[in-house]
């Protein structure tokens, strides 16, 4: 595939044992993921049409297209599902995919350089970039706030940053 592939969920295992799976959604709304549909694996080389059946913890139980037994679902344990880049709604100036921020320059409002963005993460309180670089002795979670991170410049690759006093060990 030429398409830009954009990760939208993982197979979290089998649920049950009729080849329903539990399924992690990164979309917006998690049981919106079925707008996505069909789902690709990440070599092209399996598509499903993916059918939400129900909430559960931590995910979603879902019925894939051509999955009809445990030990199908079984199998599938870990694999990611993505969508091209061109089937995902455009965002508002102010939002981000969180696959377009990573790997971009991070600098301070003076213009160092402080690393890039290794990941992004959030634990329930708002997202947070990890950022490592050489001058940094370990990954460093900046919050993806206004304040924090005034300028993403998706053209140019990098982000302008205003890290918390303390942070960077300042």
């Amino acid at each position: 595939m030429d398409k830009e592939l954009i990760c939208v969920a993982s197979i979290a295992g089998a649920y049950g044992v009729k080849g329903e799976v539990r399924l992690k959604s990164f979309t917006a709304d998690p049981e919106a993921i079925e707008d996505y549909n069909p789902l690709v694996t990440e070599d092209g080389r399996h598509i499903y049409e993916v059918g939400v059946l129900r909430p559960t913890k931590n995910g979603l139980v879902v019925r894939l297209s051509s999955v009809t037994t445990k030990e199908e679902a079984d199998a599938l344990k870990g694999v990611e599902l993505f969508v091209p880049r061109d089937r995902l709604p455009s965002l508002p100036d102010d939002e981000f995919y969180h696959a377009d921020l990573i790997g971009l320059e991070v600098f301070d409002t003076g213009g160092t350089a402080l690393g890039r963005v290794k990941s992004v993460q959030n634990h329930g309180a708002g997202d947070l970039l990890e950022i490592h670089g050489p001058g940094l002795k370990n990954t460093v979670l900046l919050p993806f706030t206004r304040a924090a991170v005034p300028t993403v410049d998706l053209t140019a690759g990098r982000i302008i940053a205003d890290p918390p006093e303390g942070l960077l060990g300042e």
